[in-house]
């Protein structure tokens, strides 16, 4: 079966092929332009996505050595994200599926992130503790197989990925802030600020918007002109930032390791990147003598090879979806449970 994904949730087009159980092609096409903004603007957003979406599916057949014709299954992103870039996907692969009389497949984009470490040659294993960490969510989740997955926590306010950028723009570092917090990090010293790592009563939730105003409380008393903060102070703050971050994503996955059996970890989604993160988790899964699986660089961002794989996993499910789907806000699946 050759199975094809496209991607288009926010900021990355994406085109994927999965020929008979194996990935040939996984394209991607990042919009760098909005980082003279700070942020994504979903106009533009929307725009690049139509003016690549077409040359992106004509080079992933190409790479693929396959024709148009020989797809079997189209998948897309269907939520959540920005509604203008997903109904670029979206529609351009319901318009593909009807054209060549195949099935359609609509795919949770976070499911795709929860699923992303299939894509692995080390696989997950049922049941599996995931940490999803993105921009746009921050999820603790218990997978139990390809159909059952159960919520443990979320955030109450802003997501790890959303922090990040919001304290480099504090910071003055540009968007997107992931990379540009762990460059300055790298030559800082994290232990320097002792930031909050916020206590919340549901165990399995987190919460960083207090972490990220506590950055802005600590910038605005020191530096109150906020642009003229010495590179090893300011390296110092991101990396001490940094640290509560992991902290509060570490200590969170401890108490769930603690409190359900589960034979692995899966830690996904673009914040899954950063390189503290995974080496938090990995010495995590060391000390509780757990398999851990994080997807590669590749597979963290957005991209099309996790719509793909999740979508023909749900097909082999006997999930099909009409052609009139509309793009929907969040996690709306009826297999999440809790």
């Amino acid at each position: 079966m050759n199975v094809l994904g496209i991607e288009s949730s926010c900021d990355e087009t994406s085109v994927a092929i999965i020929s008979d159980g194996k990935l040939t092609a996984n394209l991607i096409s990042s919009q760098d332009f909005h980082s003279k903004y700070g942020g994504v603007v979903p106009e533009l957003s929307s725009r690049a996505h139509l003016q690549i979406i077409i040359p992106l599916l004509k080079d992933a057949l190409e790479k693929s050595k396959l024709n148009l014709s020989d797809i079997d299954l189209v998948c897309s992103t269907a939520g959540p994200g920005l509604i203008g870039a997903l109904l670029v996907g979206l529609t351009f692969a319901k318009g593909l599926a009807y054209s060549l009389q195949k099935p359609f497949v609509a795919v949770n984009h976070i499911e795709g992130h929860i699923f992303s470490g299939f894509l692995m040659e080390e696989q997950p294993e049922f049941p599996y503790l995931a940490l999803v960490v993105s921009g746009g969510h921050t999820l603790l989740l218990i997978v139990e197989s390809d159909t059952k997955i159960r919520k443990l926590g979320t955030t109450v306010d802003d997501a790890a990925g959303e922090a990040f950028d919001k304290v480099a723009k504090i910071l003055g570092l540009g968007y997107p802030g992931g990379p540009k917090i762990q460059k300055a990090a790298s030559a800082g010293n994290g232990d320097k600020i002792i930031f909050p790592v916020a206590e919340l009563k549901d165990p399995y939730n987190f919460s960083f918007s207090g972490l990220k105003t506590a950055v802005l409380r600590y910038v605005q008393k020191n530096y109150p002109d906020g642009i003229n903060i010495p590179e090893n102070e300011l390296n110092d703050i991101a990396a001490s930032f940094q640290v509560a971050v992991v902290k509060a994503l570490s200590r969170n996955l401890k108490k769930a390791l603690k409190n359900f059996q589960v034979n692995s970890i899966s830690v996904a989604g673009g914040v899954a990147a950063n390189k503290a993160l995974r080496e938090a988790a990995i010495a995590i899964a060391g000390k509780y003598n757990k398999k851990i699986v994080i997807p590669r660089m590749e597979f963290c961002g957005d991209n099309a090879a996790m719509i793909a794989y999740r979508g023909l996993k749900l097909f082999e499910e006997g999930y099909q979806s009409e052609l009139t789907y509309s793009p929907f806000p969040g996690l709306t699946k009826a297999h999440f449970a809790g």
